[in-house]
């Protein structure tokens, strides 16, 4: 099984606000879309909620959502209620990545696991006042590569670029 992360933060690590997304940035959402497209997605029940009803579960990707409530369904989405779980039940997956995206206590805890094999981090050129963040991680323990610069344009309101970290 291989695991990565997919994330975009503000310049102050800021990765959402009043459980919504805070940026307009089309063009970072294409890039998600297209590195997870056919492969399965990890997120956090508050996430999943942030998912306007139209999009959920997110198409073309297996999608497992993670509460604390037994109780909770959501259609076309495996529920798990941790992420322990999660990641024992897909174990001998060997044709698809499990991308962790979201949210904040989902990215912490899979940070303090040290179960993630790469990282794509997109690095957005602003501050927007966020409520939740991305954790800190010690760089030293990856290897860096830029591989998307964006710049600010009529579309997207911030420049930004995507970081690849790849587990040292």
């Amino acid at each position: 099984m291989h695991i990565s992360l997919i994330v975009a933060m503000d310049s102050d690590r800021g990765i959402g606000k009043d459980n919504d997304l805070m940026w307009h940035l089309p063009a970072d959402m294409k890039f998600f879309k297209e590195t997870t497209s056919g492969q399965i997605v990890v997120m956090g029940r508050k996430n999943y909620d942030s998912i306007p009803e139209r999009f959920r579960p997110l198409p073309n990707r297996e999608n497992a959502v993670l509460t604390r409530n037994t109780e909770f369904e959501a259609e076309g989405c495996k529920v798990f209620h941790s992420l322990e779980d999660c990641l024992s039940y897909y174990e001998g997956e060997s044709d698809r990545t499990v991308y962790i995206i979201g949210g904040g206590e989902i990215y912490r805890q899979a940070i303090v696991l040290n179960c993630i094999d790469e990282m794509y981090i997109t690095h957005v050129d602003k501050v927007y006042n966020a409520d939740t963040f991305f954790p800190e991680f010690n760089e030293e323990n990856w290897t860096i590569h830029e591989i998307l610069e964006w710049k600010k344009d009529e579309k997207n309101e911030a420049s930004f670029t995507v970081k690849h970290y790849i587990k040292k």
